[in-house]
């Protein structure tokens, strides 16, 4: 006898005998529902969010290496009257390169009020400033690493070392997937071989969450997903025929696995890139787009067409159902980044004209067709800059964790609002400071979840987001 059915119950013996292929029917069927049989329940089944959400997805515009908020939209006058003067009792160590403290110094760029708002904006952004109405500012944020890897950590995860689930692998854990066919949770990287953020995939990571909610990175050139096409001699049926042999293999060992939960990740994820392949080519086919719609992002424009394809494929990918959605601006070194240490004019200026008209257009768009009321588009980086210029050939700015920017636009959010202030020089968040995790309980607010209530059990504890200590939500910025 087999050893293998030596010890078989009445109740395995009845379900091996009497399941068959009418089983395997209902459990595809109920796969669907999130009540697959085997596997439990379906971890992308779309779940109910905790309270009235104000958006039903999310895409972050992520200034990766820390614009300057004094350059960009945190106007400072005293900073410009005070130019060139020392600043009294200011720790050399904020930054990253304490032997190269220079003076004040003022923004280069010129500055004006635009929108009902009378919102101040940089002349980096002409194109955003006329969408100035639309935006919602935190002025005080603030955050507790200056250095780039753990303050991506934190802006992305809620902690400052690696490991931990990541923003958007935490709305797909407590929300689910809206579509069978795309990701849940999908990320762009800068394509213009700038190479991933520093900390690259763990900022993106599902962490202790289960692997199914790990966000899909799209490779920035050629196909964006590796083998989305099928193979020329591979039929739709020899295809399906292979998927389903090979789940069958892996279910029947799912229970007594250690690695039952990267395992099951591991089976959707087959799945998922199955159906994708019908779905996600005609997603990222910007020609079906009409001209003048890839005119208004900036796709004829060679110093911005690269994000603009980023940018047009977002709001294709949302209308398809992806919940969550990151693109990153700028890569892993100093220069290739908004980490103006050095030519703060040629840093800034240049990566504001990559990303002004796109991200213009993208809130442009999403309102034109509806979509902006449910979505949430967020522009922020891991950190500041300070207001003191860093010593060198071109002047620049060091890295400051003591206050930065962000705007939200959509998903409820109150157009025209201004939330928290800076000091005068915008060196320190001084009023109705916000920490990061403040800032995900809003994220989280925003998409319909209580951080509070948004927990997995990991080590014996409810681990959540925005962790133990208390954390509020910028209601303010909200209609």
């Amino acid at each position: 006898m087999d050893p293998r059915y030596a010890h078989v119950t009445r109740r395995q013996m009845l379900q091996r005998a009497g399941g068959g292929f009418g089983m395997l029917a209902l459990n595809a069927l109920l796969a669907r529902t999130g009540m697959a049989a085997g596997l439990g329940v379906n971890p992308l089944a779309p779940k109910t969010p905790h309270q009235r959400p104000r958006a039903k997805a999310i895409i972050w515009l992520f200034m990766n290496g820390g614009p300057s908020q004094v350059d960009t939209w945190d106007y400072k006058p005293e900073l410009q009257r005070r130019d060139g003067q020392s600043l009294a009792g200011f720790d050399s160590k904020t930054g990253f390169f304490p032997d190269a403290v220079g003076p004040l110094m003022k923004s280069p760029f010129p500055w004006a009020q635009h929108g009902q708002s009378g919102t101040w904006v940089s002349g980096l952004f002409p194109h955003l400033a006329r969408q100035a109405d639309k935006l919602a500012f935190i002025h005080s944020l603030h955050t507790e690493s200056n250095n780039h890897s753990p303050a991506l950590f934190m802006m992305n995860t809620g902690a400052t070392r690696m490991g931990q689930p990541s923003v958007g692998s935490w709305m797909t854990y407590g929300l689910g997937a809206v579509s069978e066919e795309m990701p849940a949770f999908v990320v762009m990287s800068d394509p213009k071989d700038r190479g991933l953020p520093k900390g690259n995939a763990s900022n993106w990571t599902a962490g202790y969450l289960p692997g199914v909610y790990q966000g899909t990175w799209l490779k920035p050139k050629g196909e964006p997903i590796a083998n989305l096409k099928r193979p020329g001699d591979l039929t739709d049926a020899r295809q399906r025929a292979q998927l389903d042999l090979m789940a069958r293999w892996n279910r029947s060992g799912l229970a007594e696995s250690p690695a039952a939960g990267e395992l099951a990740a591991r089976i959707d994820s087959f799945e998922l890139a199955y159906r994708m392949q019908t779905a996600a080519p005609e997603a990222f086919d910007l020609s079906r787009e009409p001209a003048h719609i890839r005119q208004l992002y900036g796709l004829d424009q060679p110093h911005c067409s690269h994000i603009a394809a980023q940018c047009l494929t977002a709001r294709r990918l949302i209308e398809r159902g992806v919940r969550c959605l990151q693109i990153y601006s700028g890569g892993m070194d100093n220069q290739l980044s908004w980490d103006c240490h050095n030519d703060l004019v040629g840093n800034h200026g240049g990566f504001a004209r990559e990303t002004d008209q796109p991200f213009a257009a993208l809130l442009a768009d999403l309102e034109q067709r509806g979509l902006l009321d449910q979505t949430l588009v967020v522009c922020a980086g891991e950190f500041g800059r300070l207001p003191v210029s860093q010593k060198g050939n071109q002047p620049g700015r060091d890295h400051n964790p003591h206050a930065f920017t962000a705007w939200l636009a959509g998903g409820g959010v109150r157009g025209g609002t201004h939330y928290g202030e800076t000091d005068d020089i915008g060196h320190k968040a001084a009023v109705n400071r916000v920490n990061i995790h403040d800032f995900h309980a809003t994220l989280l607010y925003a998409m319909g979840l209580d951080h509070e209530q948004l927990t997995f059990r990991y080590q014996g504890l409810d681990q959540r987001l925005t962790g133990v200590e208390p954390s509020r939500v910028v209601r303010e910025i909200f209609a």
